[in-house]
């Protein structure tokens, strides 16, 4: 989980953390209150008086989620039409590989499921052709994710959501989601290794997260 804060003074996403630099001052966070300064010093020139003002912050709480498109998802040609809805959004991709899963991967990633007795064919599936895998990352990325893509079922999904547009039964879905933190924690430890998550700072996000 990532965090950032917004800043009046420049108007620009900043990672906080002691000694952390903006462009016209410093920040500093206080830990306690979750409160988080921007501290800026101004020198009157004619005067010789040193002035410190003090700007709260909005704060944000960024999380990550893994994303998943399935094989059928991959096979029609839609990957391009999934990753646009969510960058359209505003959330930032930080990974991303088109994989084929072996049977006992996909088990791995549906364990939660093998009691259940369509486990074996829906590891089946999963295996079955390639997969597009991602991380996806933003403010309330992991529930929103589950709005974006809709119900299990998409004869229940919402019109405007992926599968309610895009899909049609159940076993065909064309797309997985983290259902929680903890979850996408898990899932994406499962499918990516630590340095193929990339950070970095999108010129986007003054645009998505500013508070002015």
């Amino acid at each position: 989980m990532a965090f950032r804060i917004a800043c009046p003074s420049c108007s620009s996403l900043h990672a906080p953390g002691a000694g952390a630099s903006c462009c016209r001052g410093t920040l500093t966070t206080d830990l306690q209150s979750m409160v988080l300064i921007c501290v800026t010093s101004c020198i009157c020139v004619f005067s010789h008086v040193s002035l410190t003002s003090f700007c709260t912050f909005t704060f944000f709480q960024f999380e990550r989620t893994f994303i998943a498109i399935k094989p059928d998802g991959v096979q029609r040609g839609l990957i391009s039409e999934i990753m646009s809805r969510f960058e359209r959004k505003g959330f930032k991709l930080v990974a991303v590989k088109l994989v084929v899963p072996s049977k006992d991967f996909a088990q791995k990633h549906y364990h939660d499921l093998k009691e259940r007795p369509f486990f074996n064919g829906l590891c089946d599936f999963l295996s079955s052709g390639p997969v597009l895998a991602m991380v996806w990352e933003g403010e309330g990325v992991i529930k929103y994710g589950r709005k974006l893509i809709g119900a299990t079922d998409p004869q229940k999904s919402e019109p405007g959501t992926i599968r309610g547009d895009l899909a049609v039964v159940v076993g065909r879905n064309i797309i997985h989601g983290s259902d929680g933190p903890e979850t996408a924690k898990d899932e994406i430890n499962l499918w990516f290794k630590p340095e193929e998550l990339v950070s970095y700072q999108s010129n986007s996000e003054k645009w998505v997260y500013g508070n002015n």
